[in-house]
């Protein structure tokens, strides 16, 4: 295929993608409040990254594949100097789309939800996840739910699949780049669990300020996540027509 990235910048890309999905609240803002905890259950923060690594890895190879087949029926049908004019065109517009969802309409939608005294679907989360009756089950449920939930706005994993399936990687080679993926993703999470075990005074402020900073903040995330992606996929595409 003509027009490829470089591995060099491919593979920083897709590093900056994972990134950003690390801080997500499936991938970061629920381990967190676990290990936010007075009493923490390392097992329990392990097993719900691991299911929610593996629900992600799962869904990826899925995606990659079906999205593989489909990209080979559209370049029989036209250029793959279209889908990348198309794909800078998406890049643009999701970073220019950031900026509605900036600030202000995400503080409207909290003020309007705790007006009707909603609870939200974290909040109902985090309760089953600390309750007296929490279990492994539980665990892995809650991230199970948690990657469903999220599977419709993970736009920097479906960005970083486009940008697999438009470098023309195959689904072996794509299923190995998505473990390294997954891995990052979590990276995050898994650094803190080990910061806590080991460090647990000095890590404890720290995390309840995340914490907290998540509760307060979850709404901008969704700018943040669609302007770096926006610019990501523009910063790909654009270095394919070049």
């Amino acid at each position: 295929m003509e027009g490829l990235t470089p591995a060099g910048p491919l593979l920083a890309v897709l590093v900056g993608l994972a990134l950003v999905d690390s801080t997500s609240v499936g991938t970061l803002g629920l381990p967190v409040f676990l290990l936010a905890q007075p009493r923490i259950r390392a097992s329990a923060v392990l097993t719900y990254l691991g299911a929610i690594a593996l629900f992600y890895w799962v869904l990826g190879v899925a995606l990659h594949a079906g999205a593989g087949s489909a990209l080979r029926v559209l370049e029989g049908a036209g250029s793959s100097r279209t889908l990348d004019q198309a794909q800078l065109v998406l890049g643009v517009g999701l970073f220019l789309a950031s900026f509605l969802f900036d600030g202000p309409i995400g503080r409207w939608r909290r003020e309007r939800r705790e007006r009707a005294g909603k609870v939200s679907a974290m909040q109902r989360w985090k309760t089953r996840l600390v309750g007296p009756d929490a279990s492994a089950g539980t665990v892995v449920a809650t991230a199970l739910a948690a990657g469903v939930v999220e599977a419709a706005s993970m736009l920097p994993y479906l960005a970083a699949i486009g940008i697999l399936t438009a470098n023309g990687i195959g689904v072996v080679a794509g299923a190995l780049i998505l473990v390294a993926y997954c891995l990052v993703m979590v990276a995050p999470a898994l650094l803190l669990l080990a910061l806590r075990v080991g460090a647990a005074r000095a890590i404890e402020p720290m995390l309840g300020r995340i914490n907290d900073w998540f509760s307060r903040r979850s709404g901008d995330l969704l700018a943040w996540t669609l302007g770096i992606v926006g610019f990501l996929l523009a910063a790909d595409a654009f270095g394919r027509l070049q």
